[in-house]
C-alpha cells in the first residue's frame, strides 16, 4: 500500500511539474519582446522608469529591453537599422517622423523646458543682435530660438550662430565665451548655479496654444503595422503617464533612482510641462488637436530647412490606435 501511495504521489508530482512547465511556456509565449529607447532626462526617462518600478511591462504582456540614448535622431537611426522597436524623442526630432522615418504612437508631454537665455545685462532678443549665440542644431532649442527671433522681427542672420552640443553650451556660457543660447532644462538650471542672474528671454510657453512642443513615443516602420503590440505599449504609456501626473514627488524619486542621479535637477525639470491625462490626450487626438500641433511643427521644419515636403500628421501619427 505504501508503495502504491508513493507511486501515486510521484505521478502527481510529475503531472504538476509538467503542468507548471506548460503554463510557464505558455506565459512566455504570450509575452511580447520589445526594445525601447529613452533619453536620460526627466521626461525622456520617467515613463520607462515608472513602468519598470510598477511592473507595467509584464502587466501588459511585454518583456521590455530598455536602451539609453543621448538624443532622438540617434534613436531613429537605431529604429531604421532594426536594433530598436520603440523610442522617446523630443520635439526637436519630430522632423524625422514628419519626413517618413518612424511613426508617432503617443504624446508624452507638452514641454516648457526650452529657453532662450542671455548673459546678465541683455534684456530682450534685440540685445542678442550681432552677439555669439550657442545653438544645438536641429533641436527644440534651435526651434525656440528661431521662433523668438521671428517674433522680435529678426532671423538667425542677425546673430552669430555657434553650433554646439548642450554640454558645450553649459561650459561656454558659464565662462562667458557666448552671449546667449537656445537650450533647455536641466541644462539651464546647471548654468544658473554659475550665473544666477542670467536672463531668460523666451520660453515654449510664450507660443502656446498655437504652437505646442510635444515630446513623443515612436515606433519603427517595421513594427508600425503590429497593432496588437502598439496597443500594449500604449497601455503601458498611458498608465505610467497618469501616475507621473498624479504623483509628482514619487515620479521624480523613481526616475532619479532609475538614472542614479540627484532628485533636484529632475524636479526642476518636472514642473516645466503641461501634462494632460491619457484621457485628455485621447480626446485631443479625436478632436484633431494633436494632428494640428504636429502639422504646425512640420511646417516649421520646412521653414528651418530641415525637410522639404513634410507628411501630413495623419500619415505619421497613429492616433486611431491611441484613441482606442
Amino acid at each position: 500500500m505504501h508503495t502504491t501511495k508513493r507511486k501515486f504521489l510521484g505521478m502527481a508530482a510529475g503531472v504538476f511539474a509538467l503542468t507548471a512547465s506548460l503554463a510557464t511556456s505558455a506565459f512566455a509565449e504570450e509575452m511580447t519582446k520589445i526594445r525601447m529607447g529613452y533619453i536620460a532626462d526627466y521626461f525622456g526617462t520617467s515613463m520607462v522608469a515608472i513602468a519598470t518600478e510598477k511592473g507595467l511591462w509584464a502587466k501588459n504582456g511585454l518583456d521590455a529591453e530598455l536602451k539609453i540614448f543621448t538624443n532622438g535622431p540617434i534613436q531613429v537611426q537605431a529604429l531604421n537599422a532594426g536594433s530598436l522597436d520603440f523610442a522617446y524623442i523630443g520635439p526637436g526630432a519630430l522632423w524625422l517622423p514628419a519626413s517618413g522615418q518612424a511613426k508617432v504612437i503617443a504624446v508624452n508631454a507638452l514641454g516648457y523646458t526650452d529657453r532662450v537665455i542671455a548673459q546678465p545685462g541683455i534684456a530682450d532678443m534685440a540685445g542678442l543682435k550681432g552677439k555669439k549665440v550657442g545653438v544645438p542644431e536641429g533641436t527644440s532649442g534651435d526651434m525656440l530660438m528661431r521662433l523668438a527671433l521671428e517674433r522680435a522681427g529678426m532671423t538667425m542672420d542677425d546673430i552669430e550662430v555657434v553650433k554646439m552640443d548642450p554640454s558645450t553650451i553649459v561650459t561656454a556660457f558659464a565662462s562667458g565665451q557666448i552671449d546667449g543660447a537656445g537650450i533647455w532644462y536641466p541644462f539651464v538650471d546647471v548654468i544658473k548655479q554659475r550665473i544666477p542672474d542670467l536672463g531668460e528671454l523666451s520660453s515654449n510657453e510664450d507660443f502656446f496654444p498655437d504652437i505646442a512642443f510635444p515630446s513623443t513615443f515612436i515606433v519603427s516602420d517595421a513594427k508600425s503595422g503590429d497593432d496588437a503590440m502598439i496597443l500594449k505599449v500604449n497601455a503601458v504609456i498611458k498608465e505610467a503617464l497618469d501616475f507621473r501626473r498624479d504623483n509628482l514627488d514619487e515620479a521624480v524619486s523613481i526616475t532619479a533612482k532609475f538614472l542614479g542621479v540627484p532628485e533636484g535637477p529632475l524636479k526642476a525639470e518636472a514642473v516645466l510641462a503641461k501634462l494632460p491625462s491619457s484621457k485628455e490626450f485621447e480626446d485631443l487626438t479625436r478632436e484633431g488637436k494633436v494632428d494640428n500641433w504636429l502639422d504646425t511643427l512640420a511646417k516649421l521644419y520646412t521653414q528651418f530647412g530641415k525637410i522639404e515636403k513634410p507628411l501630413p500628421a495623419s500619415e505619421f501619427y497613429l492616433g486611431k490606435l491611441y484613441a482606442q
